[in-house]
Formats: C-alpha cells, structure tokens, sequence
C-alpha cells in the first residue's frame, strides 16, 4: 500500500494540455503544407508562361523581321536580332526542363526562314582545281555568318538534347533535303556547321538513315553526271560517309558494295577531283579495310577514270593506288599486278616530271614490290621497256637517276629475266628497223614505177609553128 501510495501520478492538466497541442499541430499541418505547395505550384507556372512568352517573342521577331540574308537592311536592326537570336540560344541552353513542345512549330518555323535561303550560283573556274587545300582562296566568305552561325548552333542544341520522336515532325524529310541543297554554300564555316548538323541527325535520328544515305547519293551522281558546275560541299558529306563507312559491319551488305562501285569510284571523274580528294580516298581504303577482296573493284575502277591530261590528278592517283596495294587481299596480286604496273609505267615514261618522280617512288613500297613478284613473267616485260625508254629519252636529269636506281633494283631481283627482256627489246627494235627498212624499199620502188609509167603516158609534143608565106 505504501508503495502504492508513493507512486507517481500522472497530471490531468499536463496530458490534456500534450493532447491539444498534438491535435492542434495534425490539423494545421495539411494545410500549410497544402498553402505553401500552391504557391510554388502557381510561381512555378507563372515562370514557365512568362519564360515561354519571352521564348515565342524572340521566334516572332527573328522570323518575321529582317531575315539574315537580305542586303537592304540596316546594321542596327541586324544587330538587334543577333542579340535577340544569342539571346534565345542562351535559354536553350540554360534551360533545366524540356522546351515546351507549343514552341517547336515556331522555332522551327524561324529557322526555316532563316536557313533555307537562295544561293549565289556556283562559277566554274579552273584555278579551283589549282588550288584544292587553300580555303581562304577558293572561299566566298559571308557577311550574315554571325547569324547563321548563332541558328547553327540552336539547331545542333536541339538535335543534341531533344527526343528525336518529338523533333520527328518538326525534322522531316523535305527538312534534310534542303540541308543537304545548303551543302553548296560557298563559305568553309557554314559547311562545316552543316556536316555536324546532318552528322548528329544521322546519328540520333534512325529512323532516317536509309533516306539520308540515298539523298547524300543523289547529290554525288548528279555532280559526276549530271552536271559541271563545282560542288563546294562534296569533301564535307564525304566526311559524314567515312564516319558512317567507319561504322559498317562485316560482312558488308551489297547495298553498301554497290556504293562504292556505283558512287565512290565514279566520284574520280571529275576535273575537280582534287579538291575533295583526301575524302574520297579515305571512305575507298575503309572499304578495301573491312572487305580486301574489294580492292579489285577500286583499282579497276581508278584504272577506268585515269585522267589523260591534268597531271595533278594523276599524282593523287598514283598514292592512292599505292594505299590500295597495301590493303588488298594477296591473292589478287597476280590479277592486278599487270594492269597496275602497265599504269605506272605509262606515268614514269611522262614528261611531266612530277608525275614520273610519284611514279618512280612507288618501288620503294615494299607490297608493291611482293605485288610484282606475284607476276614476274607479265610484267617484266613492261617494266623493263619502261625503264630502257626513259633512260634513253627523258629530258629530266633527276627521273633518269630515280630510274636508274630502279633499274638496279629491278636487276637484282631477277637479272636473268631483266637480261631476257633486254634481248626480247632488242631483236623487237631490229625487227621494226628490217620492217621500216623494207617499207621504205618497197616505197621507193613504187615510187620510180609510177614516175616511169608517168613517163610512158605522156602525150607526144606537136610542132605547132606555122610558117608563114
């Protein structure tokens, strides 16, 4: 009992006074929290509306108001809508969220307009071909480049951090092909920014690939066949078609086999091919890379296009074909090694000396030379004819030092065989100098058979004289 009444009690004032409190706090909570979520909730709107009213009034003015292209306006106003265009890309940018998908049309809309402008023909001058590595040259620099550089770079962003399923309707087809006809521009800037545009949207846009492949092919046949005027932009989509080629996977599908023989290898006809030359040869060498039993295919294909006249062309050609060698499948040496070593015989007999020095340095390939010996008896002949012929008649001291000095190589590889082709050369010429020998016999005979006969028919002279009585 004593311990019982020594036990603490609990207060009535202070348990009543905890229970309110507690009710007080559950009933007050929910809607503080509720007040306070509202008005996050509404400032949070209120700043998307008013970030996406400032968005669609920076597209209204830049679409409707002075495009970039038009000379008659004023540099305060072009000014004002390159800030206006900084401006719009920097909340791009910046932006945490997804832009609004009500901002699409518009934007896209702008940049339309923009973009997509009429190009200054393309002149056709020779001194292009003259100078292929010189940009600054050949270039037609722009004074609207600060603008289109700026909606570049809103569309690169976009591509980058867009969805393509949403940017699906706004990219579309007629929208990659008026890319693609922009590719002729005349300044290196905005071809460069356009081949990382089309690139990234080839990248992340799948479901266009097969459709930018054959609109890229297009333009490649129309230059080689449909048309001599120069193409500014072909070394930059050749650029997007190495990184793609780069991507391919082996075995090759014949639609890509058929690229290379239907568009690459045509695409070393043209008179400006030097221009885009380096492009050219790198997307053919993946091809030999990944399938070396194509390099037949190349090199035929060069062998058919070889120029006759622009020397230039013939020194790119020589290393490109000495690249193939080294890349082709060994067992196509003996098929190739005729026709390849014909060619550079031909172009070390030049009297360009350029060409002929090119086509000398080619003996010091090493897979050039295991090439040859695949087919010693076929071409040695040529070889050594080509050799005798320019030691004996080339007006350059230093292409009849080379040659010699190929001679000698040739010698030790095979001195009976080069001895044998010496005397094969020799009884030739002996036989041509019998042959013209007699032509000229057989001529001169002929010549005193019809003077005698002429002889014979002349008429007999009358004495006309009359005497007179």
């Amino acid at each position: 009992m004593g311990a019982q009444k020594n036990s603490p009690r609990a207060s009535p004032m202070k348990k009543s006074t905890t229970l309110q409190h507690l009710f007080d706090l559950d009933s007050k909570s929910p809607t503080s929290s509720t007040l306070s979520n509202s008005t996050t909730i509404s400032s949070k709107n209120s700043s998307l509306e008013s970030e996406n009213e400032e968005i669609l009034t920076i597209i209204s003015y830049c679409t409707s108001n002075y495009p970039v292209f038009d000379p008659n306006d004023s540099s305060s106003h072009q000014d004002l809508k390159r800030l206006k265009l900084i401006q719009l890309l920097s909340i791009i940018k910046t932006s945490k969220k997804p832009l609004n998908e009500q901002i699409f049309l518009p934007l896209f809309a702008m940049l339309s307009a923009n973009l997509f402008r009429p190009l200054p023909p393309s002149y056709n001058s020779s001194v292009i071909s003259i100078l292929p590595d010189d940009d600054d040259l050949i270039a037609t620099p722009m004074a609207v480049w600060p603008h289109l550089q700026i909606l570049y770079d809103i569309l690169l962003r976009l591509v980058i951090n867009m969805d393509p399923k949403i940017l699906r309707e706004y990219i579309d087809q007629s929208f990659l092909i008026n890319l693609l006809v922009l590719f002729q521009s005349e300044d290196p800037r905005e071809r460069e920014s356009l081949k990382n545009a089309y690139h990234r949207i080839y990248s992340k846009f799948t479901f266009y690939r097969s459709f930018m492949r054959k609109a890229m092919n297009d333009v490649f046949l129309h230059y080689v066949f449909e048309t001599d005027m120069r193409h500014s932009g072909i070394g930059e989509l050749l650029e997007i078609w190495g990184s793609i080629i780069n991507g391919f996977t082996v075995p090759l599908k014949e639609e890509h086999k058929l690229f290379l023989m239907r568009v690459l290898v045509p695409l070393h006809k043209p008179k400006s091919m030097q221009v885009y030359h380096r492009q050219l040869a790198y997307c053919v060498s993946q091809f030999v890379q990944k399938e070396p039993v194509l390099g037949g295919v190349a090199v035929r294909g060069i062998l058919r296009y070889w120029p006759v006249t622009n020397c230039q062309k013939e020194v790119l050609l020589i290393g490109e074909l000495e690249e193939l060698v080294e890349n082709i499948d060994p067992e196509q040496y003996r098929k190739l090694a005729l026709p390849i070593c014909t060619q550079i015989t031909k172009c070390l007999n030049s009297w360009n000396s350029q060409v002929a020095e090119r086509a000398l340095y080619v003996w010091n390939n090493e897979q050039f030379v295991k090439m040859v010996e695949q087919a010693m008896e076929e071409v040695f002949p040529v070889l050594v004819e080509g050799m005798e012929k320019n030691l004996k008649w080339h007006w350059s001291k230093s292409v009849q030092q080379l040659t010699e000095n190929v001679k000698l190589m040739l010698q030790e590889l095979e001195p009976r065989l080069y001895s044998k082709c010496l005397q094969r050369i020799d009884a030739r010429q002996l036989a041509a100098l019998h042959a013209e020998m007699k032509r000229k016999d057989k001529w001169e005979r002929i010549e005193m058979a019809a003077a005698k006969n002429q002889l014979f028919q002349q008429p007999p002279h009358h004495n006309n004289t009359s005497i007179c009585v």
